[in-house]
């Protein structure tokens, strides 16, 4: 599917990255198929961009284990945009290369997404594509509200950096596809595992730009993030809102 943008024609994949087990929750089921208002948290992510128009084709990247019921739920929820489920890789960063890999060819812009970050206000995706297509690639991300200090292994502060340059990066990333493959595979060849996308990018010497989002985009990652999870389906990005 064709989409204008800034009178623009464009193709939009998303990578949807889902294949963790999330050990930090605590949990014998992974994650992202907690339940939040009685719906899987990944099909509330992927619903997220079935909604978002300019995204023609979505490649959800999972566990091999969860292909399966992934199948189920893009049946189950009409979830059209999803035109690839595929099995990840050891690393994050593998499986959003297999991810790239399903939409190569398809699309000329991509957007990579946590499968548990449900919560992507619709005029910030529209904000960090539109910025993308300016400067290549844009990450959304929120100012950093506390003191950050730099601890040595032994507990001892060793500096505090200056917070009003701190950013705390979210996703979606957002990037010009040929732009991101190249990083992956540059990345791959090299040896090297980034901490986010946007890293493998800056390392070929492109200027990644910061989007402000807010700070309801929440990475559902532990338990305390759970009734928060709840509170803002119910209060601030339900599919009402």
């Amino acid at each position: 599917m064709l989409w204008q943008v800034d009178k623009l024609t464009i193709r939009l994949g998303v990578v949807v990255v889902a294949a963790g087990k999330g050990s930090r929750m605590g949990t014998k089921e992974s994650k992202q198929y907690l339940l939040i208002d009685h719906k899987p948290i990944l099909v509330h992510t992927l619903e997220l961009f079935e909604r978002f128009a300019p995204v023609s084709s979505v490649a959800l990247v999972t566990g091999a284990d969860d292909v399966p019921r992934c199948g189920q739920f893009v049946r189950e929820y009409g979830l059209g945009k999803v035109k690839h489920i595929i099995q990840g890789g050891k690393e994050r960063q593998d499986s959003v290369y297999q991810g790239l890999q399903a939409l190569k060819g398809t699309v000329d812009w991509v957007m990579v997404h946590d499968g548990v970050r449900p919560f992507t206000a619709v005029e910030h995706l529209t904000a960090c594509l539109h910025q993308a297509m300016k400067t290549e690639a844009a990450v959304l991300a929120v100012p950093v509200k506390d003191t950050i200090k730099v601890v040595d292994g032994s507990g001892v502060i060793q500096s505090t950096p200056d917070r009003s340059s701190l950013w705390a990066i979210q996703t979606p990333q957002a990037f010009r596809f040929s732009v991101l493959l190249e990083a992956h595979e540059r990345a791959r060849q090299e040896g090297f595992t980034g901490t986010d996308d946007a890293m493998l990018v800056e390392r070929m010497g492109i200027r990644v730009s910061v989007v402000e989002a807010d700070y309801y985009n929440i990475k559902i990652t532990t338990p305390e993030d759970l009734p928060w999870a709840e509170w803002i389906i119910r209060n601030v990005r339900g599919e009402k809102k």
